[in-house]
């Protein structure tokens, strides 16, 4: 499972044998749930947010905190995504404290 970010606690992260769509988890302590991105010519044309079947989701806080850092580290999510399941690179795991905006 690599870990990707963590960012205000929230952990970023895929499971080793993900599938498509190119997709994250976030998890924060006993919540977890899905960014699903859609590329088209290479660039994310849409992001959806999806519960974890059998978890219970991110809310709230959460759950903002989470979207607005898909949202402005999408690309650098898929990079990663790519590099670490077509490539077969390790991936670089980096820890963001404070807030984004």
């Amino acid at each position: 499972m690599p870990k990707i970010y963590e960012y205000l606690g929230i952990l970023l992260f895929f499971y080793s044998n993900e599938h498509e769509p190119v997709h994250v988890h976030g998890k924060y302590n006993e919540f977890e749930i899905t960014a699903e991105f859609y590329i088209v010519n290479g660039r994310i044309e849409e992001i959806k947010i999806k519960p974890v079947k059998g978890r219970r989701p991110l809310s709230g806080n959460k759950l903002i905190d989470f979207k607005d850092f898909i949202t402005q580290y999408g690309n650098r999510i898929v990079a990663k995504w790519i590099d670490y399941f077509v490539y077969h690179k390790e991936v670089e795991f980096e820890r963001i404290n404070k807030p984004l905006k």
